[in-house]
C-alpha cells in the first residue's frame, strides 16, 4: 500500500494492461498510467502484426479502456499522433476524440508550437492535458503560460529526464529547476517526471517534491522490492558524472508565444514516436 507521507503520485509508464495488473499487485496501488505510440508498439499483442489506421486506433482504445477499468480513480494519458507536419487542428481532432474514450483521460500533446496551440484550446474546453517531450525551462514556462487559469490536476508537464542523461546532462537538475521556477506561480501545472531510467531518478523525484513520477514496470518492481522507501538514505543510489543544467531566471507572466520552444530532443522524440506508430501500419 501507499507509504505513509508519500505525496508524489506514482504512475506506470506502459502500453500493456498486463503490466498494469502486475504493478497493482506489487505496489497495492497506482495513481495513473502514461501511454504513448512507442509503448503501444511494444505491447506483446502487436508483435509481428500490421494494422490499418482505424484498427490501430481501435487497439489503442482497447488498451486504455482496459487500463482505465483497472485504475478508475487514476489518470490515463493518451497521446495524439504528431509528426513534424501535423497541425494544431489535426491534433485537436484527435485529442477531442481520444478524450471521449474514457472518463479519466489526460491528452498528451508534444511541446511544440502546434502542440501548445492545441493544448491551449483543449484546456479551455475542459480537456485535461499532458504536455510531453519537455526538455527546457522555456518549454516548461510556455506550458504554464498557455494554461493559465486552468485548475490544478488538469495540466501535466512531462520532462524526459532519461533522455537528457543520455546526452550527458543531468536530467534531475532540470526537474529541480522546473519545480523552483514553478514555485513562484499558482501551482496549476503538475510536474510529471518521465523517461525514468533508474532508482536514482525515482528517489530524487520524490525528494524534490515532484507531483508525479511515471516509471516502467522494472523500476516500479525495484522500488517495491526495496520496501517503497521515500528517502534515498534508505536505499543506495549512485550518481553518474553528468553535466550540470544551470537554473535560468524566467518569468512566467509572458505570452506563451514569446518563449523559445525549439529543442532538438523534442524533435527527435516526435520523430521516434511517429516512426514506431507508422511501423505498425501496413
Amino acid at each position: 500500500m501507499r507509504p505513509t507521507g508519500l505525496k508524489t503520485k506514482i504512475f506506470l509508464d506502459s502500453g500493456d494492461p498486463a503490466e498494469t495488473r502486475e504493478a497493482l499487485e506489487v505496489l497495492g496501488f497506482l495513481d495513473g498510467q502514461t501511454t504513448n505510440p512507442s509503448l503501444i508498439a511494444k505491447n506483446p499483442a502487436t508483435a509481428g502484426k500490421k494494422f490499418s489506421k482505424d484498427e490501430l486506433l481501435d487497439f489503442y482504445r482497447g488498451v486504455v479502456e482496459e487500463v482505465s477499468s483497472l485504475i478508475p480513480l487514476g489518470s490515463i494519458s493518451i497521446e495524439v499522433y504528431a509528426d513534424a507536419s501535423t497541425s494544431a487542428d489535426e491534433m485537436l481532432v484527435q485529442g477531442r476524440g481520444f478524450y471521449k474514450w474514457i472518463p479519466n483521460a489526460h491528452i498528451k500533446y508534444p511541446t511544440i508550437v502546434e502542440g501548445l496551440k492545441a493544448a491551449e484550446i483543449s484546456a479551455k474546453e475542459g480537456i485535461r492535458v499532458n504536455m510531453t517531450l519537455v526538455f527546457s525551462q522555456e518549454q516548461a514556462a510556455a506550458v504554464y503560460a498557455a494554461t493559465m487559469g486552468i485548475k490544478k490536476g488538469d495540466v501535466f508537464l512531462s520532462p524526459f529526464v532519461g533522455r537528457l542523461d543520455d546526452r550527458g546532462e543531468n536530467g534531475m537538475d532540470f526537474i529541480s529547476n522546473t519545480i523552483k521556477m514553478y514555485s513562484s506561480g499558482d501551482g496549476h501545472v503538475e510536474v510529471l517526471v518521465a523517461s525514468v531510467r533508474s532508482m536514482e531518478h525515482f528517489m530524487r523525484s520524490i525528494e524534490l517534491g515532484a507531483d508525479i513520477i511515471t516509471a516502467p514496470l522494472k523500476i516500479i518492481k525495484e522500488w517495491a522490492a526495496a520496501g517503497m522507501p521515500t528517502m534515498s538514505e534508505k536505499l543506495k543510489v549512485e550518481s553518474g558524472k553528468l553535466k550540470l543544467i544551470p537554473y535560468q531566471e524566467i518569468k512566467l507572466n509572458q505570452s506563451w508565444q514569446s518563449y523559445n520552444l525549439k529543442h532538438e530532443m523534442t524533435d527527435k522524440g516526435i520523430k521516434k514516436f511517429a516512426s514506431d506508430w507508422n511501423a505498425l501500419i501496413g
